[in-house]
């Protein structure tokens, strides 16, 4: 008898483990070992607007958002682009002074954190980062409105650590279409294809995410260096003019770019996006309650989109998206254009969040689920970082060669 109760109790106790590890998002020992192992780089992250009222330190765990440096640890994000980000209408001098505040708040984060963040602006110093145990910070540029037309502007930004722009956001600059305005310069004017000239000379990646088809193409043939698509999704699974065609990932792939998949719900689900269109009524009520929490406060407004568009989802008034449409779509992208040229770029803090993708923790899930879909260990890596590492690398080597007048 008193056998048959110890029994049980072992029998419950290993079971009350496997509910604790089935809880803890079911991460394999593989997956867990593999995943910690790799370095893992995000190429676009909205966090820097929290920064900019100085309360958000990124050193403390945050209940809200998604990124700090406990959460990144956590989830082992190795390198990270903080996104350099104001509306496409703010414009001139007033759009320079505002992402030069920026650059420097991010490059404070850097320095109070400097036991755990390090500047970084090559492929080179991530991997001395991952050998540091440190996490590599990086800048971008979301927008090219933010040179005012003036390509000494980009020479300082790149002199500040700016490693990639976003030649539009969402709408037109001065030389740029974007994919959610009217086009008015057939893609890129003949000062932007200077400007992408001029990346490739500097070592700033070109981003296309947010550009027209007809800019992609501009820059395509005008880059001597890859593209990337810092933060774009699959158009033939979500219809939306951010997400890139087969084509377009195709035709990336063929000069040694790569697309990063943007983990924004109405990116990913065609069901979110059907719903946003049938009901225009729901996001104008989700603006509008933005802005009475939050009223100019852009740090604010960006976490509070995300939550209450969740409040949407809890009440029926909006789908339900899992994290498991990021696997879809990277999927998709490898189908398409290759293994080689596929990477995460999440729009965390930025964009709402897929159920299971809450915030940084929860990374492993993406290792998880592509060895479930038979991926090897050396293709999990690639798209975890690597490729954004290569591509990285040889923009370096594009920027030496031309400055060598090669």
């Amino acid at each position: 008898m008193v056998r048959a109760v110890l029994l049980a109790v072992v029998w419950i106790s290993a079971m009350g483990l496997a509910i604790l590890a089935v809880s803890a998002d079911s991460i394999s020992e593989k997956a867990r070992k593999l995943h910690f192992s790799s370095i893992v780089v995000d190429t676009h992250d909205d966090t820097t607007q929290r920064f900019l009222d100085g309360k958000f330190d990124l050193g403390h765990r945050s209940a809200t958002g998604s990124i700090d440096i406990p959460r990144m640890r956590e989830g082992n994000l190795g390198a990270i682009f903080f996104s350099i980000w104001m509306p496409s209408k703010i414009t001139g001098p007033e759009a320079v002074d505002r992402a030069l505040i920026q650059i420097d708040a991010v490059r404070e984060q850097v320095r109070k954190h400097s036991n755990d963040l390090i500047l970084a602006t090559t492929a080179a110093e991530i991997r001395d980062a991952h050998k540091q145990g440190k996490i590599a910070a990086l800048l971008g540029v979301e927008g090219g409105h933010m040179i005012n037309s003036d390509l000494g502007v980009l020479r300082s930004y790149a002199a500040l650590g700016v490693r990639y722009m976003t030649l539009t956001h969402s709408g037109n600059d001065e030389w740029a279409d974007s994919s959610t305005d009217k086009a008015v310069h057939n893609g890129l004017t003949d000062f932007g294809k200077e400007v992408v000239r001029e990346m490739n000379r500097l070592g700033i990646m070109v981003d296309i995410s947010h550009v027209s088809d007809k800019t992609f193409y501009d820059a395509l043939e005008t880059s001597k260096a890859p593209l990337i698509a810092s933060h774009s999704s699959c158009r033939a699974i979500c219809d939306v003019p951010r997400n890139m065609t087969d084509q377009m990932m195709n035709d990336l792939a063929a000069k040694g770019g790569v697309v990063q998949i943007n983990y924004h719900v109405g990116f990913l689900s065609q069901e979110f996006r059907d719903a946003e269109k049938a009901d225009p009524e729901l996001n104008k009520a989700i603006s509008a309650e933005v802005m009475k929490r939050c009223a100019n406060n852009e740090g604010c407004q960006l976490i509070e989109g995300d939550r209450i568009t969740r409040e949407y989802v809890e009440q029926g008034k909006l789908p339900r998206v899992e994290f498991s449409k990021i696997i879809e779509h990277i999927d998709h992208a490898v189908k398409v254009a290759g293994v080689d040229h596929v990477g995460l770029g999440s729009d965390f803090d930025g964009a709402n969040m897929p159920y299971g993708m809450e915030d940084a923790t929860k990374l492993p899930k993406i290792t998880e689920a592509l060895l479930q879909k038979g991926y090897s260990e050396g293709d999990v890596k690639k798209i975890l970082g690597e490729n954004t590492l290569r591509v990285m690398a040889e923009v370096e080597r594009a920027s030496r060669e031309l400055n060598a007048g090669k």
